[in-house]
């Protein structure tokens, strides 16, 4: 059954521009995620809480998570790696934070320097934390479809780590296909699979558009009711640990979709076209979305 609405989560300022090389102004990430906000974005990831050391573009997260105009109705969402990423996010202002694991076992050790248990171990302290201060927990998962160090990955695992993800508290797991090398049929079989251990109302799609599959695999997805979907604007991003990953699939792209099918987003396709040119003009190159270079 094909939901009637739909929970976009823009993932753009954080996802997006991490993986970016030229540095992005403190001002100018505030400006594009009020941008988004005005565009009727409810959800917008806004940093992570990692070492600069890892992810330089992310070094001013504290400055933008407590700089940003805070509209009602509109969360920020912060990756929160560690404790103390997690302890900095909330002096900022946090409300909504997020772990990440990945499927894949070496991926995982790349990424975040631990094995996929360990990286469970490390969520413990955060998600207990966080559910201590009133703070949403998200999860996240790497690699669900495939991975560049360890080629295809079993279902068993991501099934398994959705599952402790969910019983440890967090409130959404977030499926990754980090490289975009899923096909429709593959996306569809992974989440009914996931969806047997975790109920579909707390499942989100996470899809790369590396080799221009996402909007199918979004489709696919859809009609097993999955009605949250990650997106980035102007189609930002890749990922440090992924060569050869493009953005994550456009939030324009995926707008006028999910308005062709008449399904509601909430969102002003024309406001969110221009906060994606305006972000690309920082970078001195056109939008990937292929919506905004049409119109």
């Amino acid at each position: 059954m094909i939901p009637k609405k739909i929970q976009l989560v823009e993932v753009g300022p954080r996802d997006g521009l991490q993986n970016e090389e030229l540095w992005v102004e403190t001002e100018t990430k505030i400006t594009l995620i009020e941008k988004l906000a005005q565009a009727g974005l409810t959800k917008i990831e806004s940093a992570s809480f990692v070492s600069p050391k890892w992810v330089p573009q992310m070094k001013d997260a504290f400055e933008v998570l407590s700089g940003i105009e805070r509209r009602p109705g509109v969360s920020y969402p912060v990756l929160t790696p560690n404790m103390k990423g997690f302890e900095k996010a909330v002096e900022a202002g946090a409300t909504d934070v997020a772990v990440f694991g990945a499927a894949s076992e070496v991926f995982s050790q790349k990424n975040i320097n631990c094995s996929i248990a360990e990286s469970v171990e490390r969520f413990r302290p955060i998600i207990a934390a966080a559910q201590k201060n009133g703070i949403r927990v998200r999860g996240y998962i790497s690699c669900v479809l495939g991975c560049p160090y360890q080629g295809a990955i079993p279902l068993a695992d991501v099934v398994n780590l959705a599952e402790q993800m969910s019983e440890m508290g967090c409130y959404e797991i977030s499926l990754g296909d980090t490289i975009g090398i899923g096909t429709p049929l593959q996306a569809k079989k992974m989440v009914e699979a996931v969806a047997e251990k975790v109920p579909v109302s707390k499942l989100a799609l996470h899809f790369h558009d590396t080799r221009g599959q996402a909007l199918a695999n979004i489709y696919a997805c859809l009609e097993l009711g999955v009605s949250v979907i990650d997106s980035s604007v102007a189609g930002l991003g890749g990922c440090p640990y992924a060569h050869g990953a493009s953005g994550n699939v456009a939030t324009e792209d995926v707008v006028f979709m999910l308005n062709g099918m008449g399904i509601e987003t909430g969102v002003e396709l024309e406001k969110l076209i221009e906060a994606g040119r305006f972000i690309s003009e920082v970078f001195a190159r056109s939008p990937k979305s292929k919506v905004s270079r049409a119109n």
